[in-house]
């Protein structure tokens, strides 16, 4: 629906949260003088909402225009409108476009609102820069405001400071830019003078988190211009800002690539990012509830922050979820669920009987709620790690020349610390039938008087020792290069203890992937109606269904 040169009193317009949160008062005097003589010439955009006592609709841009004819004309002025039927989305994306647009909208509230429009754009700076129509470095500045402290952004916004006071605390850690800003602002201090303030201090070594040795000897560090000048900055100071930042942001990326295997997506946050990513919760006011928690721990856009903010530099933030639009969705709709629940009348409970579930039932909601893959939990992680060490234990004991090979690249590597004594003495003990001997000497004794063939043995034995002790990142590694076919050792048949990891709804996408669903056809829906220790059943005797070669995609590496 869109309506354009119509009228409406006032006072059936609700106002919207605005992202600016300071208006110039010469400025909004300008505009209600204009408003007081003229009127409203240029229309507000408002959208249809659902009854909401007097109100029909709420207003979307042109929050001034509204306060300006409300103050000056009163509630039954007839308000030019444009209507436009949107979601929320939507009317967030148009409020801040129109305001940022205005020359007036204070930095601070182009900032708040451009980070939170590049966290509903999944991170892309890009597409962020293109819907607001500012340039990319434009929009780089104003989200490394988001790194400036409450105060500083408060004392922007009032017009205590400029702007580029606040690119400039925006570097510092936010204790330290607290601790300046009452001295800039009392002392008036000029852009041109904070900045060479900051010059002094910044780039402590102290703070830094990469290898520091070569900077011992290094130039640039003020420990050794302190010798070799008479005036000098404080010592262990770097001056060359650039060499600094590069070896920070290497590191920043280290520590990304190291956890590569472990989360489906890593990311470093730097300044603006704060908004593009959400701690993933199961309860209190930004939970999404146990069920969707697991589901969301196999989402492609679930993972772990590394800060490259100054004041948590290097530090790990696990579980997080950088779908922060997808988020509030689900908290929106677990909260509902619950709502439901709590409103659904006793009556419908039999007496004696346990209660169904019904519609808006918590716990039915939460079962029932569909996923799209199967969680990576704990139990599933193990169980497939366990799967992997199987397998490969089955091939190497297979190929004595193979398992020699392996041996000695473990042992290269450093990895031949992994292989257990304890592993080691059963082998020893069923192979040779007597016990290990306690000491050195009794052991060199021992593997002296085996056979050829037996010391064959233990060599492989070794290399499944080495494989049972392995850490996960190296077993996959392993898998990798064994190119380890696991249709050959797993079959969901035998496999009833995996099924019991599972919920209802992630059996579902088992079946989807592996083909059952299509092989019970009009039987899938009425199985699923039965209790999980049937559906589990059924799942595993499905008439003329070949179960062969079929592995599902969450235990491969």
């Amino acid at each position: 629906m869109q309506i354009s040169n119509t009228t409406i009193p006032l006072r059936k317009i609700r106002r919207r949260a605005n992202p600016r949160t300071y208006r110039n008062p010469g400025e909004f005097a300008e505009l209600r003088a204009s408003v007081k003589l003229h009127g409203v010439i240029q229309p507000i955009l408002v959208r249809p909402i659902p009854p909401d006592g007097d109100y029909e609709y709420e207003e979307v841009a042109g929050e001034g225009r509204y306060l300006a004819a409300w103050e000056e004309h009163g509630p039954d002025y007839p308000m030019p409108i444009f209507i436009k039927d949107i979601d929320d989305d939507t009317a967030d994306t148009l409020a801040g476009v129109e305001n940022v647009h205005r020359a007036d909208m204070p930095p601070a509230d182009e900032a708040v609102w451009a980070a939170n429009l590049v966290g509903r754009v999944k991170g892309d700076r890009d597409e962020a820069a293109r819907i607001l129509g500012w340039s990319r470095s434009k929009l780089d500045k104003r989200l490394a405001l988001m790194n400036c402290s409450s105060l500083v952004r408060e004392a922007l916004t009032y017009e205590k400071i400029q702007l580029g006071h606040a690119e400039l605390l925006a570097t510092l850690a936010k204790d330290k830019q607290d601790k300046l800003l009452p001295v800039i602002i009392s002392e008036k201090k000029s852009v041109s003078e904070l900045k060479k303030t900051i010059e002094a201090a910044a780039c402590s070594l102290e703070g830094a988190i990469f290898d520091k040795t070569d900077c011992a000897a290094c130039p640039h560090n003020s420990s050794l211009q302190t010798e070799m000048f008479g005036e000098a900055i404080a010592t262990g100071n770097c001056t060359n800002r650039a060499c600094y930042t590069e070896k920070t942001d290497r590191k920043l990326d280290g520590i990304a690539y190291s956890l590569k295997e472990e989360y489906p997506i890593v990311r470093v946050i730097r300044a603006g990012d704060n908004h593009t990513r959400i701690q993933l919760k199961v309860d209190g006011p930004t939970g999404v509830g146990e069920e969707q928690a697991k589901a969301c721990h196999a989402c492609q856009n679930f993972g772990a922050a590394v800060s490259g903010l100054p004041d948590s530099m290097g530090k790990v933030y696990s579980g997080q979820c950088f779908d922060t639009a997808c988020n509030q969705k689900k908290v929106a709709d677990r909260i509902k669920a619950e709502r439901d629940a709590a409103a659904a009348p006793a009556a419908k409970r039999s007496a004696g009987k346990p209660a169904a579930a019904t519609k808006g039932d918590k716990s039915s909601a939460a079962a029932d709620k569909p996923v799209t893959s199967i969680s990576e939990s704990e139990k599933v992680k193990q169980y497939r790690t366990e799967l992997w060490r199987k397998a490969l234990r089955k091939e190497v004991a297979q190929n004595a020349e193979q398992a020699n090979a392996y041996l000695l690249a473990i042992a290269l590597n450093g990895l031949s610390r992994n292989i257990g004594g304890d592993v080691m003495g059963k082998f020893f003990e069923k192979l040779t039938e007597q016990k290990v001997s306690s000491t050195l000497q009794g052991c060199l004794t021992a593997a002296h008087t085996l056979d050829e063939g037996r010391r064959q043995q233990l060599t492989i034995g070794l290399t499944v020792a080495a494989i049972d002790g392995m850490e996960v990142s190296n077993l996959r590694e392993l898998c990798r290069y064994h190119k380890l076919d696991l249709r050959s050792h797993w079959n969901l048949q035998k496999s009833q203890d995996f099924l019991e990891m599972l919920t209802k709804s992630e059996m579902k996408v088992l079946a989807d992937e592996l083909g059952i669903r299509k092989a019970l056809g009009d039987n899938f829906a009425k199985l699923f109606n039965k209790p999980k220790p049937e559906v589990i059943a059924g799942l595993l005797a499905v008439k003329d269904f070949d179960y062969t070669g079929k592995v599902p995609k969450i235990l491969n590496y």
